[in-house]
């Protein structure tokens, strides 16, 4: 996958990435004819392969959110890339501009015509700034509006991909309504005639990620988050100081277990080892496996059944445990 930028290792990986870079080493000498190295390097492999198995086995709910925050973990064009044939893009809310950080259009998901839509925040700085770091403004909301409504028209199941921090938090988006297009996006979901699929995929931050996930089925990668505030901020409330974020991420319950368990999503897609930013083409497959699967519960069903469904969904949050 091309236009990532080289990211630095995170923090709880350095000794992993120091035995890498010794095995990268190896691997240049064995190319000469004069060293025969390959048992030393295939026991290396070996030891980096379980010491990912184990980090990754144990990860803490902060160090989950690193690996969800991950510049070179797929996004939402990588997924349309790869997953979607076809694609057209459908760009504008009709109102006041178009908003680069929500992408959407119309093309088919293994044969079936979609439309998709979600968070992108690019991979390179000039990506970043044009997609505004996934932080959509109003216009990103009223365009998902729009294209839900296209979506009922044509019965176009819909696909979403959930990464961002939150929505744009600028003076700007306050004076167009940022708050009103966001209850307005999830209200619009909440009421689609056609089936609607979301996938968290790294950050899935506020309003601004619920207002793409008020879907009949919320998919996460194993590694993403989803929460109501992001750690730091949660810190800066609770405790007046971001050095608590750590704390504020386990008290949360972030983490894609945890919202199992709690039935706030549906299911967990497996990451590769190591997170899906090592193998993002397996993840993005991994992926469109568990919405094909997801997606195909519905295809058969009455608008009527996919809207009471999803209803009764959200209904039914927060009552696990209460009983």
């Amino acid at each position: 996958m091309k236009g990532f930028d080289v990211a630095a290792p995170l923090e709880f990986e350095q000794s992993i990435a120091d035995l890498e870079s010794k095995l990268d080493e190896l691997r240049h000498l064995s190319s000469s004819k004069d060293f025969n190295i390959s048992k030393e390097v295939a026991r290396l492999e070996e030891k980096v392969q379980r010491l990912l198995r184990q980090t990754y086995m144990r990860l803490t709910p902060w160090q989950k959110v690193l690996v969800a925050r991950h510049p070179e973990r797929p996004h939402c064009l990588d997924f349309i890339r790869h997953l979607i044939e076809d694609f057209v893009e459908l760009a504008g809310d009709r109102a006041f501009s178009e908003d680069k950080a929500i992408v959407g259009g119309v093309g088919r998901f293994r044969g079936k015509p979609v439309m998709i839509m979600g968070t992108e925040k690019g991979h390179d700085i000039e990506s970043r700034l044009l997609h505004n770091f996934g932080m959509p403004r109003p216009e990103g909301y009223r365009k998902a509006c729009r294209l839900v409504r296209l979506a009922n028209d044509y019965s176009l199941p819909i696909l979403t991909f959930v990464d961002t921090a939150g929505a744009h938090p600028g003076k700007d988006a306050e004076e167009r309504g940022q708050s009103e297009a966001i209850a307005r996006s999830i209200e619009t979901f909440l009421k689609a005639e056609v089936p609607v699929i979301a996938t968290v995929t790294g950050e899935g931050g506020s309003g601004g990620a619920i207002a793409l996930a008020a879907a009949n089925e919320v998919l996460m990668l194993e590694h993403a988050i989803y929460s109501v505030v992001t750690p730091e901020g949660c810190a800066s409330i609770l405790w007046r100081s971001v050095d608590k974020k750590q704390e504020a991420a386990a008290a949360q319950k972030l983490t894609a277990q945890d919202l199992k368990a709690l039935d706030i999503i549906d299911s967990i897609i497996l990451e590769p080892v190591g997170g899906a930013q090592r193998s993002p083409q397996s993840a993005i497959s991994a992926t469109g496996d568990a919405i094909e699967k997801a997606l195909n519960k519905y295809l058969n069903s009455s608008s009527e059944r996919i809207r009471s469904q999803r209803k009764q969904k959200f209904l039914a949050l927060g009552q696990k445990g209460l009983n």
